[in-house]
């Protein structure tokens, strides 16, 4: 789950997989893979996102947790999810920038 958190942080500051991955110094063809969920980002990759968007290491490590058996796990996970839903939501929401919002509801 880290490259849909880590797809969706970059989206919501508006940069391209170009842009952050020379702000990251990592090539652009990693930083796509990581988005992809084709490969895992390194504990030192995650700590540049922590840095760069200004966002504790352990929020990132929160939204990469998957659901185990047991029901804690799966709370973790649903609550996750539902986390990066939102971001989705208001990373494509018209008019987000700025602080201005707009009265569209949201419905999973």
């Amino acid at each position: 789950m880290y490259g849909r958190a880590l797809k969706l942080i970059r989206q919501y500051h508006r940069l391209s997989q170009i842009e952050l991955a020379d702000q990251l110094d990592v090539s652009p063809s990693y930083l796509n893979e990581i988005e992809r969920e084709k490969k895992e980002p390194s504990l030192d990759v995650l700590k540049r996102y922590a840095r760069r968007f200004d966002i504790p290491l352990s929020s990132l490590v929160l939204f990469a947790e998957r659901s185990d058996q047991s029901a804690k796990e799966g709370a973790r996970s649903f609550i996750a999810d539902k986390a990066l839903r939102m971001l989705e939501w208001i990373a494509e929401e018209p008019g987000s920038e700025n602080g201005e919002k707009t009265q569209t509801a949201y419905t999973s």
